[in-house]
């Protein structure tokens, strides 16, 4: 059984890549950076906007947040396994707004699977919520709710503070969402951010080899040092690790495999990002650099759909149910 992708999957990635390359390269990012920082300094907590509703309509157009409908519903008729290969390169990319949400609410809220609605979610702990000021719908609210801006560490990742449904009381990630499709949302909410966090953790493997073969010390690359060496090849095996759970929970759709994924995959990202600043040493510290980014999303994500002490509860409950 050949487990590789396929060739149609690879070319859906190249696409997605180039799209994005051309769309939202580096230059794009830091202009939106910048942007978000003149804002939050003059305006507060609320900053500014972080979606670029262009670019939005324009994933929408690809089929980005339509991946999964059915065809007869308009939408492209592809599964999971392709699902985290687009995820995967938007985390690369280091895309901004509530791309897991948007693509989940694709065929229930309208706008969604074309772009031209920006749906985020209760994916958060508590009472926060990302990109509420610009979002049309909340997943699972019949209204938008009222927020107060609060500061986030990620400039491109807005938080505001509401009443989630159910009050105070209400308990795990999802319960916002009915019985229904709650942990549908939940576990596929998961894994589609464990495929954003992969992205980011392999993109800081390339931004450190690459400081490394270029920074010279001592008159020699600071990446023919054994310690520098052996900090880029676990920063490697980690996103590999990860990767790897990530399509293999694609394929069986288990909910305790996307939890595993999503455990792996936030340790990747947050670890490879510090690893990566490390290399880049005092550098890596700067507003130039873009390590600081890639952290600050990995600590965001961490948090959202199932934060680590979730999934390691989940699979915990598993191995007590097959061992009973």
């Amino acid at each position: 059984m050949d487990f590789q992708p396929t060739q149609d999957q690879r070319d859906l990635r190249a696409g997605v890549r180039g799209l994005l390359e051309g769309r939202y390269g580096r230059e794009a990012l830091r202009a939106a950076v910048d942007a978000a920082a003149d804002a939050g300094a003059g305006a507060g907590a609320g900053g500014g906007a972080a979606v670029d509703r262009g670019l939005w309509r324009e994933l929408g157009g690809a089929g980005f947040f339509a991946l999964r409908l059915p065809e007869s519903e308009g939408g492209v008729g592809l599964g999971l396994p392709e699902a985290v290969l687009v995820f995967e390169e938007a985390g690369r990319a280091l895309v901004p707004g509530p791309l897991v949400a948007t693509h989940l609410a694709a065929g229930v809220v309208p706008g969604a699977a074309e772009g031209t609605a920006v749906v985020t979610a209760f994916d958060l702990a508590g009472d926060l919520v990302a990109y509420l000021g610009e979002a049309d719908a909340v997943l699972g609210a019949a209204v938008l709710p009222v927020g107060e801006p609060v500061r986030a560490a990620d400039p491109l990742t807005p938080l505001h503070r509401v009443g989630r449904p159910g009050g105070a009381d209400a308990a795990a990630h999802g319960s916002a969402y009915g019985s229904a499709h709650g942990s549908a949302y939940v576990s596929e909410g998961a894994l589609l951010t464990a495929a954003l966090q992969v992205g980011s953790a392999l993109r800081t493997v390339e931004l450190a080899v690459r400081y490394a073969g270029e920074r010279e010390q001592f008159g020699q690359p600071i990446g023919a040092f054994q310690a520098v060496k052996h900090l880029c090849a676990q920063m490697l095996v980690r996103a590999e690790v990860a990767r790897t759970a990530v399509y293999a929970a694609a394929v069986t759709g288990d909910p305790g495999e996307a939890a595993g994924a999503k455990l792996l995959a936030d340790e990747a990202a947050v670890r490879n990002a510090r690893d990566c600043l490390q290399v880049h040493g005092g550098m890596g510290f700067t507003w130039e650099a873009d390590v600081h980014l890639h952290l600050k999303r990995a600590w965001v994500r961490a948090e959202q759909w199932r934060t680590a002490a979730e999934a390691e509860e989940l699979l915990a409950a598993e191995l007590l149910d097959s061992a009973g």
